[in-house]
């Protein structure tokens, strides 16, 4: 007797097994339905009515919140499912503030889109006729009430994810919106600045806050040189906005469309997380050695620092004192570019970061960190750029970025991976204390970008010490570690944090993944196969960190790197609920 499980989706028999809706089966079996609220990596919310089909026997059913059954007779065009649907989307445009053109999201909005296809030229309903005011405070996103469809999505991300509950929906009936905490603003609540809640949004309700003018402004300006820095993640993902496969390294084509728009110089963040990780393994080692501060909490996410500083303080003292990538190469470009090329000054350089995550935004304007990066772009804005730029980017020759400060191990290039970092540090770890090498760099344990791996334990042994590591992807779950911590449930050396699921990959500045939860398994995948490509695997070999400590910073956490390499975090707890109490 078989064990195979059937329905049928528009005449089609189609074989389903652990799919958690008949949505997905739909999906799975090549036919398209329209959603606003589903969201593969959230729970089901059944919200926006729009993935609607008709079922012999059963009428009209939500797909995402139906799960499938054996011998179902699914049609997903009928005239009565397009009649609800085409009249769904006509309610949730009158209340829609219609300038599309003038739109952060124009193009890349799914109620524009699906508004289209169902052509919807014009509306029988009255449209709302009172705006509320847009949320601008914030430094890594703009919310606009006034485009918000009530899907739930961002309430959903910011609580599945992180644990927290910046959104929520307030008010009844018709005055129901989706907003901060007792009206807020998000520059006044525990914000992580992390963009998960932008990254699923289907409209312009939640948007990156674009630099992109600003940027355009510094590249036509004569008198500013412009230096660039490209993370880890963005080689593996900008290429979808031409038409390439999610995971293609377009590094290459990157660096020469960069310097068609103008920028100076292109450098690459990979040569910095090579830094970050002679710092931090070193300062590992020392604190192993002392018996201190351990566990050693990774700094390279500026969402997990936030989230310590506002919601953990008394554990700052565990946080790795190193900068991030981003951090390290912005005070290291300024301090020596004009040392290597003619023309180029601390006052007249700007540095320009391409990064995966809005939250980099913010970390540009921390305090302690002021006047080092200049302005940080998202991979979703410099494609914005790209295309204004008239580039036809896939058929661009690849280039070099500029030397020094281009050399990198394929140990920098996994960062952008969730388990990238400790990976990274364990290869360099064990080097510094034997003297040799890993005999299998690939630590295949800590690598996984699902949501069923989101934490994972590894156990390696250094010359007979088990140095134990926990690498945990999303605040949420490293909410669970940190109450482990706290009540002694738990023992290790590293704990690796990333706050979006998957890593920088999955960032909130990323182009939009959370439709197919296989794209973040393919940009990992292409880190992964960069990483094993690369003559140079470890952090330690590569030559041109050996010259930057040869010539200028002495050693790993010497006076001169604790200097422009490292930072300070602060108690942010009271500072946060200041104007409610």
């Amino acid at each position: 007797m078989s064990d195979k499980k059937t329905l049928f989706i528009n005449g089609k028999e189609v074989e389903f097994t652990n799919e958690p809706n008949l949505l997905e089966v739909i999906k799975k079996a090549g036919f398209s339905v329209p959603t606003l609220c589903y969201r593969p990596d959230l729970t089901q919310f059944g919200a926006c009515r729009l993935c609607v089909v008709e079922i012999d026997g059963r009428g009209i059913q939500s797909s995402c919140t139906m799960p499938p059954e054996v011998g179902l007779r699914v049609k997903t065009n009928t005239m009565r499912v397009r009649r609800i649907r085409k009249t769904v989307l006509e309610l949730l445009l009158a209340n829609h503030n219609r300038e599309c053109t003038t739109c952060e999201k124009s193009g890349n909005c799914d109620l524009q889109k699906y508004a289209n296809e169902y052509g919807i030229t014009d509306l029988k309903y009255v449209q709302r006729k009172e705006m509320l005011p847009i949320d601008d405070s914030n430094p890594s996103i703009v919310r606009d009430p006034n485009k918000c469809i009530l899907c739930g999505a961002c309430v959903r991300a910011c609580s599945e994810f992180q644990g927290h509950s910046v959104l929520g929906f307030a008010n009844r009936g018709s005055k129901t919106q989706v907003q901060p905490f007792a009206g807020r603003e998000l520059a006044s609540v525990d914000c992580v600045y992390c963009g998960q809640c932008q990254a699923v949004c289907p409209t312009g309700a939640l948007t990156i806050k674009s630099e992109v003018n600003k940027v355009w402004d510094m590249v036509n300006d004569e008198k500013v040189k412009t230096l660039v820095q490209i993370a880890p993640s963005v080689r593996v993902a900008l290429g979808e906005a031409f038409g390439l496969n999610p995971g293609d390294n377009i590094i290459g084509l990157l660096n020469t469309a960069l310097k068609q728009i103008g920028f100076d110089l292109v450098f690459d963040t990979n040569f910095s997380a090579d830094l970050t990780i002679m710092e931090e393994a070193q300062e590992f080692l020392g604190r192993l050695k002392e018996g201190k501060n351990l566990p050693l909490f990774t700094s390279c996410c500026p969402a997990w620092i936030r989230y310590m500083e506002t919601q953990h303080p008394d554990m700052l003292n565990h946080l790795s004192t190193c900068k991030s990538p981003q951090g390290m190469l912005s005070p290291v470009l300024k301090e020596l570019v004009p040392q290597y090329f003619e023309g180029f000054t601390k006052d007249n350089i700007k540095v320009i970061s391409i990064m995966p995550c809005t939250a980099k935004k913010a970390e540009a304007q921390r305090k302690e960190l002021e006047g080092e990066t200049d302005v940080v772009l998202t991979t979703y804005e410099i494609a914005k750029m790209i295309k204004s730029a008239g580039i036809n980017f896939a058929e661009l020759e690849p280039t070099n970025g500029d030397s020094p400060f281009e050399q990198y191990s394929g140990a920098a290039t996994i960062f952008g991976a969730s388990g990238g970092v400790a990976e990274a540090a364990l290869r360099t770890a064990y080097y510094m204390v034997t003297n040799e090498p890993l005999k299998d760099v690939d630590i295949i344990q800590t690598r996984g970008v699902d949501k069923n791996s989101r934490q994972k334990n590894v156990e390696v042994d250094i010359n007979g010490t088990k140095v134990k590591v926990r690498i945990v992807s999303t605040l949420k779950e490293a909410e669970k570690t940190l109450q482990q911590l706290k009540n002694g449930e738990t023992d290790f050396h590293i704990l690796e944090v990333m706050a979006c699921p998957g890593g920088c990959i999955n960032g909130g500045g990323q182009l939009r993944s959370c439709d197919d939860i296989s794209i973040k398994e393919q940009r990992a995948k292409g880190l992964y196969k960069e990483d094993k490509e690369l003559q140079i695997r470890m952090s330690y070999q590569n030559p041109e960190i050996k010259k930057l400590y040869k010539e200028f910073l002495k050693e790993p956490n010497s006076h001169k790197a604790h200097e422009l390499l490292h930072t300070q975090y602060s108690d942010k707890f009271k500072s946060s609920y200041k104007d409610l109490v």
